[in-house]
């Protein structure tokens, strides 16, 4: 396997990219001269040296911003004291998660999962973050009021969407805290990822 194939392997480990456009990727590398090549390997090694993961969410932020404490451990999001802590939404992954933030239609606490459930899965907890969010939610029992479930309409979503909720049955029954799944607004098949603002608006002003 030559250098061209090796970089086409590595692409297509990259979300949503097939065999074609991830060959499209070296060739495109290929025809830029040596300065965008280094400019680029220096910034995916900068990513890696200034983005930390939050404890507290497990979504990824940059550790190094000079506009935000000095030394934090946790993202600004679980930092700020005016988020509505009585509300937790479980999203898949962090670009989920930026979606719902620019819509401006949700100011609770959130958790990354880090995934979905696969339909036939039989280790399931070594695939999503189901331990790390009981641990969550224990500690943050008392204040807790509701969990919102925003995942993708989609069959892998709705099957998580079942799970998670099997997982946290009891302590949602226990501590009475309501869980709701996102509503009408988004269509079947949607990936959150991609809805625009006024449809995330949709669903949690209509989730159930």
């Amino acid at each position: 396997m030559d250098t061209i194939d090796k970089l086409t392997e590595i692409f297509k480990e990259f979300p949503g990219i097939g065999e074609r456009q991830a060959r499209r990727f070296v060739y495109f590398l290929m025809s830029k001269n040596g300065s965008y090549v280094d400019n680029l390997l220096l910034l995916v090694k900068d990513l890696k040296n200034e983005i930390a993961q939050c404890p507290e969410c497990f979504r990824f932020f940059i550790s190094k911003d000079k506009s935000l404490p000095a030394g934090r451990q946790v993202c600004d999001i679980c930092l700020n004291q005016h988020i509505d802590s009585a509300i937790l939404m479980i999203v898949e992954k962090d670009s989920d998660l930026e979606s719902i933030q620019k819509s401006r239609a949700y100011h609770g606490k959130y958790f990354v999962l880090g995934g979905l459930v696969p339909i036939v899965e039989k280790n399931t907890k070594t695939r999503v973050r189901v331990n790390e969010l009981i641990g969550k939610i224990k500690k943050e029992e008392k204040g807790l009021k509701e969990i919102i479930l925003a995942f993708s309409l989609n069959p892998q979503g709705d099957h998580t969407d079942l799970y998670i909720r099997n997982e946290l049955q009891n302590i949602t029954e226990n501590f009475e805290i309501k869980i709701s799944s996102l509503g009408r607004g988004l269509s079947t098949g949607t990936e959150l990822e991609y809805s625009d603002n006024d449809t995330i608006k949709n669903a949690l002003k209509n989730r159930q």
